[in-house]
């Protein structure tokens, strides 16, 4: 547990690092916050840093050595995934606190590393999982704690999206071992946190990977059976070749006395719904569903709420460093059996 004094009666300064794709989700949710400040940001392409620090008028660092010398409470970390590790240590040596984009790490040892020099400089670690803010889940997550599914028999997992070449093409680091992963460690990653979170903890996965068309190291395809320790089973299916857009970004969960299924681009619609007994969320539950083309979908405004909250010594964090662990781990698990041809049991090994 963080023991500082919370920041209360001023704004909440931030610093962010890596401008590219996923970096305009929280500049946005920075600037609509009348709780927070960006201060600063910086990314190697300084021109773009530079544009981007313009436009919501911060000032643009050469590098994250001079970022951190700034008066900054936060920092975030949009930078390709094999950096988290380094710089996540490096911003918690400067006594800041860490927001870092998904997946945390590439790998077990760096993501237990990330949360250890965390603990050690008293800081938080908060690892983005927005989705979990998205209204179709939390109805889902709200329902599956009331019981009304009864015991959980299997749950299906989809992940049917298009990254062309083109995507990976943009960045040397794109679909690399050391610095990205495949379609399960950077596209589904948001799709493994709902296994363990909206499910439960997870017993025993296999899995199968391939590249089948793209030229990149990491798999741009995978299935993976699991089971549950409570006895379910299920799947997970993704491909980044779905012709010739984006498909599907789904989950279904069939119970002793319920069956529902959120699909739609990025879980972003309910399809069915249907219980053994009435409650009143059935009927608002259509009304959760939105419209949205985009894979990120509308959650990082309310995942910095509840950072602002965490900060002001007001609530938990939703999502710490070590419930960012239980993700990596399980994506570790992945990998090991597709790269093994095994069934791997969880824990995993440290």
């Amino acid at each position: 547990m963080v023991q500082r004094q919370p920041i209360q009666d001023r704004q909440i300064r931030v610093g962010l690092v890596g401008c590219g794709r996923v970096a305009k989700n929280h500049l946005e949710a920075i600037e609509q916050s009348d709780d927070l400040t960006l201060i600063g940001l910086c990314d190697r392409d300084f021109t773009m840093a530079e544009a981007l620090a313009k436009r919501y008028q911060a000032q643009c660092f050469k590098d994250m050595t001079r970022l951190l010398q700034a008066d900054l409470d936060v920092v975030v970390l949009c930078t390709p995934s094999g950096l988290h590790a380094q710089q996540t240590m490096a911003v918690a040596a400067a006594g800041k606190h860490v927001i870092v984009e998904k997946p945390m790490a590439t790998s077990w040892a760096d993501g237990l590393a990330m949360v250890q020099a965390c603990d050690q400089a008293n800081v938080h670690l908060f690892v983005v999982k927005q989705n979990r803010f998205n209204p179709t889940l939390n109805i889902l997550k709200h329902t599956i704690e009331l019981g009304r599914f009864g015991q959980i028999y299997m749950v299906a997992v989809n992940v049917f999206w298009n990254r062309p070449q083109a995507y990976y093409d943009m960045s040397s680091w794109r679909g690399t071992w050391e610095f990205d992963g495949g379609a399960f460690m950077n596209q589904a990653c948001h799709y493994i946190d709902l296994l363990h979170w909206l499910i439960g903890p997870v017993d025993a996965v296999q899995a199968r990977t391939a590249t089948l068309a793209r030229n990149i190291q990491a798999e741009d395809s995978g299935v993976v059976n699991l089971q549950w320790r409570h006895g379910a089973l299920g799947s997970v299916a993704v491909t980044m070749l779905t012709y010739p857009d984006n498909l599907e970004g789904s989950i279904t969960i069939l119970g002793e006395r319920g069956t529902v299924r959120i699909g739609g681009v990025a879980l972003n619609e309910i399809q069915h719904w249907s219980f053994a007994d009435e409650h009143p969320d059935d009927t608002v539950v259509m009304e959760t569903s939105y419209v949205t083309d985009s894979v990120y979908g509308f959650g990082h405004p309310l995942y910095y709420q509840n950072v602002i909250e965490v900060l002001n010594g007001q609530a938990l964090p939703a999502v710490s460093g070590r419930e960012g662990l239980r993700t990596l781990e399980l994506l570790t698990a992945i990998y090991r059996s597709a790269r093994d041809r095994n069934t791997v049991h969880l824990p995993i090994s440290q």
